[in-house]
């Protein structure tokens, strides 16, 4: 139990400047402009000259990372953590994640916007965070009511899942561990074993735990996390 409920991803930390981050996704809005080839044909004639119709050039229309922040959170929005999604939707989610990663600043893990309180409004395998408290039987006695990871400079990472159990008694269970950059981009992060709390009753219980993290990308707003088992992260910063 410890692990899978160690199982809330992260993100990494260090610093450098801030990147600023230009527009990205496309849309094919063709603009084109012909002249009327009988008016260009018949003017033409007077001149002597052979001509055809003429077209400009396709003009592309782009859209910024706040556009597909939008449309990403939209998409995972009141569907508890991305549980009740359909794996068409999952699909959806999993597209627009991948272009908003094209505009990740450089070096993700040395950038400070890692830092910072986020609430895990996505994952694409509900049991990674929570652990087996979102699973398929864990949800019939625990309904989720947010999970929240703070990460503190320089290294210091909380996971915490809040429940309540049986619809009447509230608990969270948190984890505290230790993160370590691997390169640019992944991070990994020591958990010690996981504490309880429920009403009056406080107790740690299990072993420690381990999780690795690719950031993929990061900004004021969100931060996109792909597990090394290949779950998928959605963290919206909190206010």
């Amino acid at each position: 139990m410890a692990a899978t409920a160690s199982s809330l991803t992260i993100a990494s930390s260090f610093s450098e400047p801030r990147t600023q981050i230009h527009s990205s996704r496309r849309l094919n809005l063709p603009l084109q402009y012909s002249i009327p080839y009988k008016v260009l044909r018949s003017r033409s004639r007077r001149l002597g000259l052979v001509v055809s119709s003429v077209s400009a050039p396709n003009v592309e229309l782009r859209t910024g990372p706040d556009d597909l922040i939008s449309t990403l959170l939209s998409k995972v929005a009141n569907s508890d953590g991305g549980v009740t999604l359909s794996p068409e939707q999952h699909k959806e989610v999993a597209q627009v994640a991948g272009e908003l990663q094209k505009y990740c600043v450089k070096e993700p893990v040395k950038n400070p916007l890692i830092f910072g309180d986020w609430e895990v409004v996505y994952c694409s395998r509900p049991t990674s965070p929570g652990g087996g408290y979102r699973s398929v039987i864990g949800r019939l006695f625990f309904k989720t009511k947010e999970m929240i990871q703070a990460i503190d400079a320089p290294d210091i990472v909380r996971n915490k899942v809040s429940i309540n159990a049986f619809g009447f008694l509230d608990g969270d269970v948190s984890l505290t561990g230790k993160l370590k950059a691997l390169d640019s981009e992944w991070v990994q992060v020591i958990f010690e074993p996981p504490e309880i709390k429920v009403g009056s009753l406080e107790f740690k219980y299990g072993f420690e735990s381990e999780v690795k993290l690719r950031i993929t990308y990061v900004d004021e707003k969100l931060r996109l996390g792909l597990g090394s088992k290949g779950s998928l992260f959605v963290f919206r910063r909190r206010q």
